[in-house]
């Protein structure tokens, strides 16, 4: 029997600002951001959007879209580094608001008996979530289940992470009848604790916050959505786990070369060309070259052979990334989805083609895994239509993207959006502060 993922879907949100307006206001060469690291296009969340909404609109075009009965989903795990609340799932709020819209076709509560859960490490988050999720049909082979990798990517204005901006969320089912891709039960796992990207809770002296509440601690924590984060250390941390993580599943399939028998490479991209620069140094170890300075690691960057290789394997999974921006946990999914979304354009069959993926999360953990398409793997990307939906976005001005990081907009940029959308924050109500009430327009 085999195991893998059955259907797949995305949501992506419908504005954008062009990245060479970002560069310009910030005085930056646009030509270093579009030509040196793959970036065109920032996707960005409007006013009533965040990684819940985008969870709760990638399930119902994926229920919708491949006809599936959400009573015969079991589990709905959800990876993501945006959690909307320190204890309740995300996940929950998600399955909440499809719920809703199911109603009138499959009644009340259509995921009462479906187990919901969120998992958290950074970018490779979603990556756990699928590996859970394997484990858990190849046990119950008669269930389904849903993984979903949701996440707005935000940084400080300003910030050397500002232009790798972007969100979005991947949609996933996981069964005994994987349709789009068999996966292999072999992960190479690398993991080290590190701080080279982290959201802590910053300490505040409430002497200094003069609105703060008399009941308040003298020692206030608050949480932000920007991380804390080392770029180049990042970069480091990033290619010492692959690496690790790599040998590691050499080690286990006993496999000389694995990437040469993998059609494409799926990496998760922080920016778009992440991929094909961090893996000159594996592509170095496994063929011999020496690798040891910037001279060295520019020439095997520039050789013919390697130039080849990211043609021939990791270019078309970059694409969709060059128009959105990083979407943290939904990152290695949605190149996966471009991969194939290009190959099914260009009439390409790639039935029987082995994928390798290198998923990674900051903090640190890196796993490594491969899997095949099925013969089936058309009749779902048919569906997709991933390129001229983010041709059909909404550009926004740099004024209205400024305004929208810093929460300053009360109203939608596009007022005829219609789907799931954040109605209101409980602020008067002392045992509901803070809850978050949700509702969908279509």
């Amino acid at each position: 029997m085999s195991f893998g993922i059955e259907a797949a879907d995305y949501y992506v949100p419908g504005l954008y600002l062009e990245i060479k307006d970002l560069a310009e206001k910030r005085g930056i060469e646009p030509a270093k951001l579009e030509k040196g690291l793959g970036l065109h296009k920032m996707g960005l969340p409007d006013v009533h959007e965040d990684a819940a909404t985008f969870a709760a609109e990638a399930l119902l075009k994926l229920i919708k879209n491949y006809n599936i009965n959400p009573k015969d989903i079991a589990r709905v795990y959800l990876g993501t580094e945006s959690a909307v609340d320190a204890a309740k799932p995300t996940a929950s709020y998600a399955v909440q608001m499809v719920e809703k819209v199911l109603e009138s076709e499959f009644g009340i509560r259509s995921f009462k008996n479906c187990d919901v859960l969120d998992m958290t490490f950074a970018c490779v988050g979603a990556v756990d979530a699928l590996h859970n999720a394997l484990d858990y049909v190849r046990v119950n082979p008669e269930k389904k289940a849903v993984v979903i990798a949701s996440d707005y990517a935000k940084y400080e204005l300003a910030s050397s992470g500002e232009y790798t901006q972007g969100g979005g969320a991947v949609a996933l089912l996981v069964s005994a009848k994987p349709d789009l891709l068999e996966i292999e039960n072999n992960w190479g796992v690398a993991s080290e604790s590190v701080f080279d990207f982290f959201k802590p809770r910053r300490q505040y002296n409430k002497a200094d916050l003069v609105t703060a509440p008399e009941n308040y601690p003298d020692q206030i924590e608050v949480f932000t959505d920007e991380p804390v984060f080392d770029g180049q250390y990042s970069n480091q941390c990033y290619q010492d786990r692959i690496r690790e993580a790599y040998h590691h599943y050499k080690e286990i399939t006993g496999q000389e070369k694995p990437y040469e028998n993998w059609k494409y490479i799926i990496f998760h991209l922080p920016y778009a060309f992440h991929g094909k620069r961090v893996f000159t140094e594996i592509y170095s170890l496994e063929n011999g070259l020496s690798y040891e300075t910037t001279e060295e690691q520019k020439a095997v960057a520039k050789s013919e052979d390697y130039l080849q290789l990211i043609h021939d394997k990791i270019e078309k999974t970059q694409w969709a990334s060059s128009q959105i921006g990083n979407m943290y946990t939904a990152s290695v999914f949605m190149a996966f989805l471009s991969a194939l979304q290009t190959s099914f354009n260009e009439n390409e069959d790639l039935t029987g083609k082995e994928i390798g993926f290198v998923g990674y999360g900051s903090g640190s953990k890196s796993k490594v895994f491969a899997g095949t398409i099925s013969n089936q793997w058309r009749k779902v990307v048919e569906k997709w239509n991933l390129f001229e939906n983010l041709d059909n976005r909404t550009s926004i001005d740099f004024e209205t993207y400024e305004k929208l990081h810093r929460k300053q907009l009360k109203q939608s940029v596009n007022p005829q959006y219609k789907g799931f959308g954040l109605v209101s924050i409980e602020a008067e109500n002392p045992v509901l502060n803070g809850a978050r009430y949700y509702s969908c327009q279509r």
